[in-house]
């Protein structure tokens, strides 16, 4: 097949990888892609959206996957679906449900799925006032896409209040921050899990876990994620059953009610709280770095499970996955997420080691590609990830991964996967 991928990061660089590694042969092409994708395929310059369909049709691309959330909730998809093309992911109205915080927070109530107690408004009187009714911590989240950084946990209630007049006033996030969602904070362990729907069917993928804070022992400020392991034992029969019957069927049958039925990856940070799930957020794609652990895991088709949802044809279809465990290591630049960093010349060893070469690799994100030399261009960097038959192989290979990797600035956590180690 001829896969057109959306995005830039190092969750489209890991489905590429998945792709490549299948029977089948395919051609692959991204927009924008990066400078390591340029090895995978052919990195396209096409911003408009419009265009990029035509070129898709033009060149009988046979298959759009849309990595992030910005295209998605512009609605790319809609685009390519009226000139007839095959793409995966959920169309404008649907991809709501992680475009604005307030549309999802209702359609989670209207639909009676477990949530936290919150209010949204845009009134500071009403927000300070539902603030003083919880305890703290207390959740202040903007409406909009904030890349994965409009989330503020207060430890008190001025904290919060601080956090409510920063977001209303536009200091905070701008447009994105000019309502917002003051929620109670839900004391338990938190998981990623994602479910591949077509509107109809859904293939519930292994549960994953996400570091969000930049330093070990979770400290430092919430980053989009420093690295991930999975499956998760944390999770087990009776909680993913709970997940399904709870929150993925009535999210799926209300959508349809809602008149945009979901096609595409629904991933749901959930809190486990004495064992039951509650509903933090929905996004409408696939996390980064949960989508870099679980790629290398799948042994069935990952570009047929892509083809079959976008078709409406996930009933036809088992995913299989290894009985391995996955674990990512984010590598970021010197200043992030506070600023950019000068871009640096990434060197990596070459790997004699067999362990190393046969369990491991690497997952290149905000990288550029200069005269054959790779450079870090700040941001997440790469995530060196290592697989393993328990987590902690799987996460020492990680790390061993990790130390044949070297560029100016280089910052990583040591302790991915210490809440189940």
């Amino acid at each position: 097949m001829k896969i057109l991928i959306l995005g830039n990061g190092g969750r489209e660089f890991s489905i590429a990888r998945a792709i490549l590694n299948e029977k089948e042969a395919h051609e692959l092409f991204f927009m924008p892609g990066n400078g390591a994708t340029s090895s995978l395929g052919t990195n396209l310059s096409i911003k408009d959206y419009n265009e990029l369909a035509e070129y898709a049709k033009a060149n009988e691309v046979d298959l759009t996957i849309v990595g992030p959330e910005a295209p998605l909730v512009d609605g790319v998809v809609d685009i390519f679906k009226s000139l007839g093309l095959t793409i995966f992911g959920p169309s404008k109205e649907a991809a709501k449900l992680e475009g604005s915080k307030v549309y999802m927070k209702n359609f989670l109530a209207k639909y009676n799925i477990p949530t936290a107690r919150y209010i949204e408004t845009s009134s500071i009187e009403d927000a300070f006032k539902f603030a003083d009714t919880l305890n703290a911590p207390i959740v202040v989240k903007a409406d909009g896409l904030c890349g994965g950084k409009g989330v503020i946990i207060a430890q008190n209630h001025d904290e919060a209040k601080v956090a409510i007049s920063e977001m209303l006033s536009g200091k905070s996030f701008g447009d994105a921050g000019l309502k917002v969602i003051v929620e109670e904070f839900l004391d338990g362990y938190e998981l990623s899990m994602f479910a591949v729907c077509d509107g109809e069917d859904y293939i519930l993928l292994p549960a994953a876990q996400d570091h969000k804070r930049l330093k070990d022992n979770d400290e430092g400020p919430n980053t989009g994620g420093m690295g991930a392991y999975a499956p998760t034992p944390l999770v087990d029969e009776a909680l993913y059953q709970k997940v399904k019957e709870r929150i993925i069927r009535p999210t799926l049958d209300g959508m349809k009610k809602e008149g945009a039925p979901f096609e595409g990856v629904l991933f749901i940070g959930i809190m486990v709280v004495k064992g039951e799930a509650i509903t933090l957020e929905f996004n409408v794609r696939f996390g980064d770095p949960e989508c870099e652990i679980l790629m290398p895991l799948m042994t069935s088709s990952v570009s047929d499970m892509f083809y079959k949802a976008a078709t409406n044809r996930l009933g036809e279809i088992k995913v299989e996955f290894s009985n391995q465990y996955a674990v990512g290591v984010v590598m970021a630049s010197e200043n992030y997420p506070y600023s950019s960093s000068t871009p640096a010349e990434i060197i990596v060893d070459d790997v004699h080691h067999e362990e190393i070469a046969k369990y491991t690799h690497i997952s290149y994100a905000g990288v550029s590609m200069i005269d054959g030399v790779l450079y870090a261009d700040g941001g997440r960097v790469l995530v060196c990830v290592g697989i393993g038959d328990s987590i902690k192989q799987a996460r020492d290979r990680a790390y061993m991964r990790c130390g044949q990797v070297h560029f100016a600035g280089k910052k990583l956590r040591t302790d991915i996967a210490y809440q189940v180690l």
